[in-house]
C-alpha cells in the first residue's frame, strides 16, 4: 500500500510561507513567551489594518483573508532579503513585523509600476490585484507567492525595456515626436526596423499605408544592403535597446522582409504588415 502523507507533509514544509516557517522555529525556542506575545500583537495589528483597506474588518472571513495576506506579504519580504533560513527569525525580530510587512508591500507597489504588457501605454496593474494574488498565503497550504513574484518581476522588466525602447523611437521619429496617446510597442519597433532597410538615415516610428507602399516599391527597385542599413540604425540607438532591435531584425529577415522584396502584390504585403506587425502605428489612408 502506497503511503503518500510523509511526501505531502515534506512538500508543504518546503513550500510553506516563510513566516509560518519562522513561527515554527520560534515555537521550538525555550523562554519564547514574551517574544511570541510581542510578535503576535504586531501581526494582529497588521491584520486589522489590512482588513480595513483590502478585505473587510467587520467579518470573520474578511479578517481571515487579511491574515492570509499578512502572512504572504511578510513572507514575500523575507524571500527577497537573500538570507539563510536560520537568519529569518532574528531578522524578523530585529526589524519588527510591521517594518518587514512594509518591505513586502513596497515590492508589490514597485511591481505594479512596471508594465504587465506592452501593447497599450498606461494600462498597468493597480496595487490591490497584485497584492491579493501574490500575497495570499493560507497557513495550511503550500505557497508559491515568492516564485510567482520572481517570474512576474522578470516578465515586467523585459516589458519595460520594450516599452522604453518604443517610447525612445517615437520621441526620435524623423518628423517629430509621435503624439498619439495609443502606444503599440511592437508596432513601433516593427515599423522602425522595416523602414530602416532602405538606409535613408531616418528613424520611422509611425507611418501610413501610403508611406508603406512607397517603401515597398523603393525596396523592390533598389539594390539594398539591408544588413549594412540595419547596422546604421543600430548605431543610432541607445545600447540598452539594441538587443531588442537585433532580435526583431533576426525574425523579420526570414519573414516580412522576404515578402516586401518578393513579387507578392503590394496591397497584400501592406495588409500583412498592418495585421501582424504595425498595428495602430500605421494609419490607413482611405
Amino acid at each position: 500500500m502506497e503511503v503518500r502523507e510523509p511526501t505531502e507533509v515534506a512538500s508543504f514544509t518546503a513550500h510553506a510561507p516563510h513566516l509560518i516557517r519562522v513561527l515554527e522555529t520560534l515555537a521550538k525556542r525555550q523562554d519564547n513567551f514574551e517574544v511570541a506575545q510581542k510578535l503576535l500583537a504586531e501581526l494582529s495589528g497588521i491584520t486589522v489594518l489590512v482588513a480595513k483597506k483590502f478585505t473587510n474588518d467587520k467579518t470573520a472571513d474578511g479578517l481571515l483573508e487579511a491574515f492570509y495576506l499578512t502572512i504572504g506579504c511578510i513572507s514575500l519580504a523575507l524571500s527577497q532579503e537573500n538570507i539563510a533560513e536560520h537568519q529569518a527569525l532574528p531578522f524578523l525580530l530585529q526589524d519588527g513585523a510591521e517594518i518587514v510587512f512594509q518591505k513586502g508591500f513596497r515590492h508589490i507597489k514597485e511591481l505594479a509600476c512596471m508594465p504587465d504588457q506592452y501593447n497599450i501605454e498606461g494600462e498597468l496593474n493597480t496595487v490591490k490585484p497584485l497584492f491579493m494574488r501574490l500575497c495570499r498565503a493560507d497557513s495550511n497550504r503550500a505557497w508559491s507567492g515568492a516564485e510567482d513574484y520572481k517570474k512576474d518581476l522578470q516578465h515586467r522588466k523585459t516589458n519595460k525595456i520594450i516599452v522604453d525602447c518604443a517610447k525612445w523611437l517615437r520621441k526620435n521619429h524623423y518628423a517629430g515626436p509621435v503624439k498619439s496617446a495609443l502606444l503599440d510597442c511592437n508596432g513601433t519597433i516593427a515599423i522602425t526596423v522595416i523602414f530602416a532597410i532602405v538606409g535613408d538615415g531616418r528613424i520611422v516610428a509611425h507611418t501610413c499605408t501610403r508611406e508603406m507602399e512607397a517603401l515597398i516599391l523603393k525596396a523592390r527597385e533598389s539594390e539594398l544592403d539591408i544588413e549594412k542599413n540595419w547596422m546604421a540604425l543600430i548605431e543610432k540607438i541607445p545600447a540598452e535597446y539594441q538587443a531588442i532591435l537585433r532580435e526583431r531584425m533576426a525574425v523579420f529577415r526570414k519573414t516580412i522582409i522576404k515578402k516586401i522584396l518578393s513579387e507578392i502584390k503590394v496591397n497584400t504585403v501592406i495588409n500583412n504588415i498592418s495585421l501582424n506587425y504595425a498595428g495602430v502605428e500605421m494609419d490607413l489612408d482611405l
